[in-house]
C-alpha cells in the first residue's frame, strides 16, 4: 500500500509540474494552456516517454496506480463541471436574436456534418474504429463530438486576445454556452442508447433518469433555496454542502448508466444563485481552484490514451475528413447565422472562428466516448488531434480578423535601434507578433 501511495504522489508531482510548464509555454506562444497541457500528457504517455529505454513510463506510471489517477481525474471533472453548471445562464436567449441564431446554427450544422461524414464513409470509420459497427449510437456520438465548443478555453482566449467585450466576443461566448448546454443531453442519449440490452431495460433506465431530473428540479432545488436563504449561512457551510451535492449527483447519474459529468452539471445548474442571478463567488471560487489544480491529471490521462504509434497511414484521410467537417461546420455556422442577423462580414467570420474552439470540452466528450466503448483508441487519437488543431488555429485567426479598434491599448515598448537610442520616440515599429508575452517574456516566433 505504501508503495502505491508513493508512486501516486510521485506521478502527481510529475504530472502537475509538466502540465504547468507546458501550459506556460503554450500561453507564451499565444495558445491556450490546454494545448500545452495535453501535449504534456501525450509526452508522458506511451507515444513518447514509452519509447525511451529503461521502461521509464512503466516505472513512473505502473498499472496499479492507473485507477487512482483516473479517479482523481474524474473528481477534478466533477468539481470543474459543477462550477460550469453553476455559472451557466440560458437567459441570454431571451432578448438576443443574434445569439439565438448563432447558437442553433452552431449546434445543428456541425451535428449534421458529423453524422453525414459517417454515413458517407461507413467503411472508413468502421476500420479506424477497430471494427466497431457504425450504428445509430456511433453516428449520434460523432454528431455530438463535432457540435461542442469549449466555453472555458474560449473565455481564456477572448481575455488573452483582448476582445472579450467586443460584439463578436460577446455573441460567441454566449452562443458557446448555449451550444454546450444543448450538446450534453445529446451525449446523454448516446450513452443511454448505447448501453445495450432489451428495450424494456432501456425504457426503464430512461424513466429513472427522467425521475431523477424531476427530483433534482422539484425537490432538491427548493430545499437548497430555503436553506441558502436562512440567516447566518456562510461559505464555510455552503461549500461542503455544494461539494456533497456535486459528488452525490455525479454518483447517481453514474449509477443510472450515464457518465458522472452529467450529475455534476445538473448539481451546478440547480444550485441557487445570488438575488441578481449570478453565481456566488464564495462557493464558485473553491470549486474552480480545486478543479483547476487537479485538471492536469485529467489532461495527462487523456494524453496518455493517445497512442500515435497505433495509427495507420490510411487514417490520415479520415483525419482530414473529420477536421474539414469540424471547421466547415463551426465556421460556416457562425458566418451564416451572423450574416443572417446582419452582422458585418469580419465580425461574422470572427464569430465562426471563435465557435471552432474545442479544447477542454471536446476532451471531456472524447473521454466519455472512450470509456463507454463508443470510440476506440485509434479514432480517439484522431479526434484529439482534431481538437488540438481547431483550438490552436483560433488565436492566429483572431489576430488576422480582428479590427485595429479591437486591439487593447498598452504601454509603448522600448527597443534598441541601430544608432543606440531607445524609447518610443526612437524605436522602430514593433510587430504585433513580437509583443511581450506573460511576465514580460517574448512570445514564440
Amino acid at each position: 500500500m505504501d508503495s502505491v501511495v508513493g508512486h501516486v504522489v510521485a506521478a502527481l508531482a510529475v504530472v502537475i509540474a509538466a502540465s504547468h510548464a507546458a501550459g506556460a509555454v503554450a500561453r507564451r506562444c499565444g495558445q491556450p494552456p490546454v494545448i500545452g497541457q495535453l501535449f504534456a500528457g501525450i509526452a508522458l504517455g506511451p507515444s513518447l516517454l514509452g519509447l525511451l529505454p529503461g521502461g521509464l513510463h512503466e516505472r513512473l506510471f505502473p498499472d496499479e496506480i492507473q485507477p487512482v489517477l483516473a479517479s482523481l481525474a474524474q473528481v477534478a471533472l466533477v468539481f470543474f463541471l459543477f462550477a460550469v453548471g453553476y455559472e451557466l445562464d440560458l437567459g441570454v436567449l431571451r432578448h438576443r436574436g443574434t445569439v439565438t441564431a448563432v447558437s442553433v446554427t452552431g449546434f445543428a450544422l456541425p451535428m449534421a456534418l458529423g453524422a453525414a461524414i459517417v454515413l458517407l464513409l461507413p467503411g472508413g470509420f468502421a476500420e479506424v474504429n477497430d471494427g466497431r459497427p457504425v450504428d445509430a449510437t456511433f453516428v449520434l456520438y460523432m454528431a455530438a463530438a463535432l457540435s461542442v465548443t469549449a466555453v472555458p478555453v474560449l473565455a481564456g482566449i477572448l481575455k488573452d486576445q483582448g476582445i472579450a467585450r467586443t460584439r463578436p466576443g460577446t455573441i460567441a461566448m454566449a452562443a458557446a454556452g448555449v451550444i454546450d448546454a444543448l450538446s450534453w443531453p445529446v451525449l446523454a442519449v448516446v450513452l443511454v442508447g448505447g448501453a445495450g440490452g432489451p428495450v424494456r431495460a432501456w425504457a426503464l433506465k430512461a424513466v429513472l433518469l427522467a425521475a431523477y431530473l424531476l427530483v433534482m428540479l422539484l425537490v432538491v432545488r427548493p430545499l437548497l433555496v430555503r436553506w441558502t436563504r436562512r440567516p447566518g449561512i456562510a461559505a464555510a457551510h455552503a461549500v461542503p454542502v455544494a461539494a456533497t451535492l456535486a459528488l452525490a449527483s455525479a454518483w447517481a447519474t453514474d449509477a443510472l448508466g450515464l457518465h458522472l459529468i452529467f450529475g455534476a452539471l445538473l448539481a451546478g445548474a440547480v444550485m441557487p444563485r445570488l438575488p441578481d442571478g449570478t453565481a456566488d463567488a464564495r462557493i464558485l471560487g473553491p470549486f474552480q481552484s480545486v478543479g483547476g489544480l487537479l485538471l492536469p491529471v485529467f489532461f495527462a490521462i487523456s494524453g496518455m490514451a493517445v497512442v500515435l504509434g497505433g495509427l495507420h497511414g490510411s487514417d490520415l484521410l479520415i483525419l482530414g475528413v473529420i477536421v474539414a467537417a469540424a471547421v466547415v461546420g463551426k465556421v460556416g455556422a457562425g458566418v451564416l447565422a451572423a450574416r443572417g442577423a446582419r452582422q458585418p462580414w469580419r465580425d461574422a467570420l470572427l464569430i465562426g472562428v471563435l465557435l471552432n474552439t474545442r479544447g477542454l470540452t471536446e476532451l471531456i466528450v472524447l473521454d466519455v466516448g472512450l470509456r463507454a466503448g463508443v470510440i476506440r483508441p485509434r479514432l480517439y487519437a484522431l479526434l484529439v488531434v482534431m481538437a488540438l488543431l481547431t483550438t490552436a488555429a483560433t488565436g492566429p485567426l483572431i489576430r488576422v480578423l480582428r479590427r485595429p479598434a479591437d486591439v487593447p491599448p498598452g504601454p509603448p515598448v522600448e527597443r534598441k535601434v541601430p544608432d543606440g537610442r531607445s524609447g518610443p520616440d526612437g524605436a522602430a515599429p514593433v510587430a504585433a507578433d513580437a509583443a511581450p508575452g506573460p511576465q514580460g517574456l517574448p512570445r514564440c516566433p
